[in-house]
C-alpha cells in the first residue's frame, strides 16, 4: 500500500488471483506483465512494425491495476502521476492507463519477488541539469586528454556535479 494509487481492493485482487506465493511462478517481470496481458504485443516483420497493441483478455487483477492507474491519473502530484501525464500528453488517456498499469505490475513484481521496498523517484534531472552534467564531463575528458591539472585551468572538480 506504499505505492500511490494502490489500495486494499488492489491488494485483495492480487491475493485472490495469484495467491501469496504465486508471484514466484514468474521468473521475470516481463512474464508477469505478459500473463496479465499488459505487455504490448508488437508484431514486427522485416524491421517494420505491423501492429502494436495489448492482447485481448482480462482478469480481475488487470482490471484492478487499470483502476489504480486511473486513480493515479487523477492525483495532483507524485512519481507515477508524472509518468501518467507524460504518456497521456503523447498518446491519450487509454494508453496512459495501460502503461501505468503495466508499470504498477512491474513495481509489485519487484517488491514481492526481490523483497525490495518501493522507493519512488523524488528528483528528476531536468534538461538543463543534464546538459550541465554532460558539459562538465566533456570538460573533464578534455583536461585529462591534454594532461592538465584542473587547478591550472581554474576548474574545480569538487564543485557541483560529480
Amino acid at each position: 500500500m506504499a505505492i500511490e494509487g494502490v489500495n486494499d481492493a488492489t491488494v485483495m485482487a492480487f491475493i485472490s488471483e495469484i495467491g501469496l506465493e504465486g508471484i514466484k511462478k514468474f521468473k521475470t517481470s516481463k512474464e508477469f506483465t505478459a500473463w496479465l496481458r499488459l505487455a504490448p504485443n508488437n508484431k514486427i516483420s522485416g524491421g517494420k512494425v505491423l501492429s502494436r497493441h495489448l492482447p485481448k483478455g482480462s482478469n480481475r487483477l488487470k482490471i484492478s491495476l487499470r483502476q489504480s492507474a486511473n486513480v493515479i491519473g487523477n492525483l495532483k502530484e507524485g512519481h507515477l502521476n508524472d509518468f501518467f501525464r507524460r504518456i497521456n500528453y503523447k498518446k491519450g488517456r487509454a494508453t496512459a492507463i495501460s502503461a501505468t498499469a503495466r508499470k504498477l505490475a512491474v513495481i509489485i513484481w519487484n517488491m514481492l519477488s526481490k523483497g525490495e521496498e518501493y522507493k519512488p523517484l523524488t528528483e528528476y534531472l531536468f534538461l538543463d541539469q543534464k546538459r550541465k552534467m554532460k558539459l562538465v564531463s566533456n570538460i573533464r575528458k578534455k583536461i585529462a586528454k591534454f594532461e592538465l591539472k584542473p587547478e591550472e585551468v581554474g576548474f574545480n572538480l569538487n564543485a557541483g556535479f560529480q
